[in-house]
């Protein structure tokens, strides 16, 4: 089985899914006429909205904190450290570009994803890439192995993965032990949880901007406490990619070291086109009332993961000067470190406290994306959902005491799978997307507040669910 998981990993994540993400994402930004820079103010005005909204969804805001909730994890600690360890400073560009286009991709998979969402148990929305692929596409088993790679990955095996982080994290700072961490992070996220998808929205509209917030503060504090050496900073960021400066420590493999650990690690972060935060964004109620109006909201949600959150992390690290590929401190320790240095033993706490805020919201927003999966598979009533929240709370209290390679190792193989799936699909479904837009743009453009009407688009009405978008 090792054997069998360590293959299909070599397959995803060292061919399909690297050069894949970046070249759907590239695919998305030509085909939509550079979407997320035109356009970029539509993003705020639809995150912003007029205020309206029906029982049955949550806000656009609201689905723009959950989906970061989500993207915005340890990997924008610990994963930004990796990837300068092991790639330098260039790998900060290389994140930079994969998030770019990586935001045309979020855009095309949240479109589809409200296009054709339903209502679920309750009457609340529910939608994402196990609709799309069964509506738009015909494939409704393909649409359940989705669903069931989805539960595993985010619902189970990575929410596991935040919290080891948490408990390493306070273990670390304050001498917690890592069980007593545990029981505390499963009995704060059953608060949550239990209160089911609104709740979730209305934690995380309170909670994401604070933590995402505060952390950009710091950012900011330190940069203005190393004003006179960012402008270097940044350009050598930018020639280390390149391969015109040498990268801090000699980082063996030049630019494609830079490259491969940059894409990657963004790629991870921002999750662009792994088919997570459109199971939110179908939960929405867009404003101005129309498919395209979510994709731009979750376009944002790369731009402010990526392009914001990670670079914060990377300028804190490099302008402390503690970047050593030769010492072997990496991950949490390299951000702690830097911090450290900035701020005194302050600084180590901060990073403690930032992946208690980063991996508990993710943990919330993981489970958010299931809720979606569940409904899809037929198991979204009441009891199945219970299962699920048991099962949710089960694999924090194991993950915080210890961890287990090949388990984790399982639930790359099922994202990797669950990522190929949904860039296969948005492709197929790329004309629908292009339909939307266009209209949505056609609409901006003579003046009017954009609103979708299925019937003036015969051509894509197979399987929307009639009613919604009349």
């Amino acid at each position: 089985m090792t054997a069998i998981i360590g293959f299909l990993n070599t397959i995803f994540w060292g061919y399909v899914l690297i050069y894949g993400l970046l070249a759907v994402g590239a695919y998305f930004t030509v085909r939509l006429g550079f979407v997320q820079f035109r356009h970029f103010g539509e993003m705020f005005r639809c995150v912003i909205g007029s205020g309206e909204r029906d029982k049955d969804s949550i806000s656009p805001f609201q689905a723009l904190t959950v989906s970061l909730a989500s993207r915005v994890g340890t990997g924008n600690i610990a994963g930004v450290a990796v990837a300068l360890y092991l790639g330098g400073p260039g790998a900060i560009f290389w994140m930079w570009m994969v998030a770019l286009v990586g935001m045309a991709t979020a855009y095309a998979e949240s479109t589809l994803a409200q296009l054709y969402k339903t209502h679920g148990e309750g009457g609340i929305y529910r939608g994402g890439p196990a609709h799309y692929i069964a509506k738009g596409m015909g494939l409704p088993w393909l649409g359940a192995v989705f669903s069931v790679c989805l539960i595993i990955s985010f619902g189970l095996v990575f929410n596991a993965v935040q919290a080891n982080s948490i408990a390493d994290a306070f273990q670390g700072a304050f001498g917690v032990p890592k069980w007593a961490a545990g029981v505390a992070i499963a009995a704060l996220t059953a608060v949550v949880i239990f209160g089911g998808v609104k709740q979730i929205a209305r934690v995380a509209e309170i909670v994401v901007p604070f933590m995402a917030g505060a952390y950009l503060l710091l950012a900011i504090v330190v940069l203005a406490m190393n004003i006179s050496e960012v402008p270097a900073m940044l350009g050598h960021i930018v020639a280390s990619a390149f391969g015109f400066a040498e990268a801090a420590g000699g980082v063996a493999g030049g630019i494609a070291a830079a490259a491969l650990n940059g894409i990657k690690r963004g790629l991870f972060s921002n999750e662009a086109g792994m088919g997570s935060a459109p199971n939110i964004a179908a939960t929405a109620c867009p404003d101005p009332h129309h498919p395209s109006s979510q994709g731009f909201v979750q376009a944002l949600g790369v731009f402010i993961d990526t392009i914001l959150v990670c670079t914060a992390t990377a300028l804190m690290i490099l302008l402390s000067g503690v970047l050593d590929p030769t010492n072997g401190v990496t991950g949490t320790a390299l951000t702690q470190s830097a911090l450290t240095v900035h701020f005194g033993a302050a600084g180590a706490w901060f990073v403690a406290l930032a992946i208690l805020f980063f991996a508990f919201t993710s943990i919330i927003g993981n489970y958010a994306y299931c809720e979606s999966a569940m409904t899809f598979l037929g198991l979204g009533n009441k009891t199945g959902l219970t299962v699920l929240r048991i099962a949710v709370l089960g694999m924090v209290i194991w993950g915080a005491i210890q961890a287990v390679s090949t388990v984790f190792d399982f639930a790359d193989a099922s994202m990797g799978l669950m990522a190929t799936i949904n860039l296969v699909a948005i492709l197929v479904l790329s004309g629908t997307v292009v339909t939307l837009t266009r209209d949505y743009v056609a609409q901006r453009k003579a003046g009017k507040l954009p609103k979708f009407h299925i019937a003036d688009h015969p051509g894509i009405a197979k399987g929307v669910e009639p009613g919604i978008w009349k």
